[in-house]
């Protein structure tokens, strides 16, 4: 049975249409995988696991079905949904897994991350990332009132939707948003695999390189803003399609 790996899902009240496809998802094709991974940005945003969404609730309760007919499932953190806590995770079935984690598949060592801590060319989110994934500021963040930090989500949406623009007007929008090859080639030293598996840039593919004289694999998953993408891995054998 393959396993798959989804990410970039940015499942969102304004696009119904995406949740029932990862519903069907979920209750179709998921069902007869050896395990699916949900690499980060399960849904637009996540202010707390008492976030008040029906995508949340509905997802939860078919991930939880999900992982009650037999199939693991598991997640990393994205940088839209980083506050996903443990709460969350047991109601859905689900287990959460550090970014980066290495898993073994088919026998090797395959690394998997989010993907955003690859982009070290952007400067501004590295540090944004740094301080929102700090224990002591999620804390005090948590502890607002829950319609404090839904403004908190828009307006950080609303900022992020802004630099883009302006990166895209100055014409580095490809490049700073991208990974960072020597970021790339670090990573596949320091854990000694030969296949990475991402998402967050949103430009799904599959890179064959050469690093430190072996040959190597960064798979990149796609978004599902306009389809659906999966990752079927099986056998040694990496299909990267839309639905």
């Amino acid at each position: 049975m393959p396993t798959l790996f989804v990410s970039d899902l940015h499942l969102d009240p304004a696009r119904p249409e995406i949740t029932r496809l990862f519903r069907d998802f979920l209750d179709g094709e998921a069902r007869a995988a050896d395990a699916l991974y949900i690499l980060g940005d399960l849904f637009e945003a996540w202010v707390g696991d008492d976030d008040p969404s029906e995508a949340g609730a509905l997802v939860a309760d078919r991930l939880r079905a999900l992982s009650d007919a037999g199939i693991p499932v598991y997640f990393q953190r994205g940088n839209r949904d980083f506050l996903v806590g443990e709460a969350w995770a047991r109601r859905a079935g689900m287990r959460i897994l550090p970014d980066p984690a290495v898993i073994v598949l088919d026998g090797a060592p395959v690394l998997l991350m989010h993907g955003d801590l690859l982009c070290t060319d952007d400067v501004a989110y590295q540090a944004f990332r740094a301080q929102t994934r700090d224990p002591a500021w999620q804390a005090q963040f948590l502890s607002q009132p829950l319609e404090a930090r839904l403004a908190f989500a828009q307006q950080a949406r609303a900022a992020s939707q802004a630099r883009q623009g302006e990166l895209k007007q100055a014409g580095t929008m490809e490049t700073i948003t991208d990974v960072a090859p020597a970021t790339v080639e670090d990573m596949f030293a320091r854990y000694g695999v030969d296949t990475l598996i991402h998402g967050h840039t949103h430009r799904p593919a599959i890179h064959d390189l050469v690093v430190a004289g072996r040959a190597r694999r960064r798979i990149v998953l796609g978004d599902w803003y306009e389809q659906g993408s999966v990752l079927r891995a099986n056998a040694g054998r990496f299909d990267l399609v839309a639905l």
